[in-house]
């Protein structure tokens, strides 16, 4: 691949230069990368880190049961932009992040989701894990561990992650039961 043409139009002297060599050298060597058979690394669009969280939160126990991927379904076709994509690929999406979570395990899914993901949308996204694992009506002590790492990781403030756990807790407790 070659630089966009005209990237360095507005550049002048040794800075153009050194820019399109920089530009040329990393595209070289995501090439070589790629050519090794190595997941070159990429950013997450914010679409894929919300759905990588939600991802992780039904996998962190090791055990994906059949009431949580129903439940992560859910959560997500009817929220844009999930509920524009065909099956095919939602699929596809899943095979990436599914991919990418057996390679780089849940802290590594969680890690490179995050940046992608404004504080509105964190705020989201620890809503939504909370709310999946709950899911199996069980939430074991890998699930509360897990939202409890979610929660310092984020960009926002402790009290407020806490609320969030909190009220989604509240929301799932089935408190008529004797």
């Amino acid at each position: 691949m070659q630089p966009k043409r005209g990237s360095t139009a507005r550049r002048s002297g040794k800075y153009a230069q050194l820019v399109a060599s920089n530009e040329t050298k990393v595209m070289s060597d995501a090439l070589t990368l790629a050519q090794m058979g190595c997941v070159v690394p990429a950013f997450m669009t914010d679409a894929e880190a919300f759905a990588a969280v939600a991802l992780a939160a039904v996998s962190c126990d090791g055990a994906l049961g059949r009431d949580e991927a129903h439940a992560l379904r859910r959560q997500l076709e009817f929220r844009y932009p999930y509920r524009e994509r065909s099956e095919a690929a939602m699929g596809e999406l899943f095979d990436q992040l599914l991919s990418l979570l057996r390679q780089e395990g849940v802290d590594g899914l969680i890690s490179k989701a995050l940046p992608a993901l404004s504080s509105l949308q964190q705020e989201s996204a620890l809503a939504v894990a909370a709310q999946l694992v709950h899911s199996d009506r069980e939430v074991s002590k890998e699930e509360a561990a897990f939202l409890e790492d979610l929660a310092c990781k984020l960009d926002l403030p402790s009290e407020r992650a806490r609320i969030v756990i909190q009220a989604i807790s509240a929301l799932n407790r089935d408190s008529l039961l004797s």
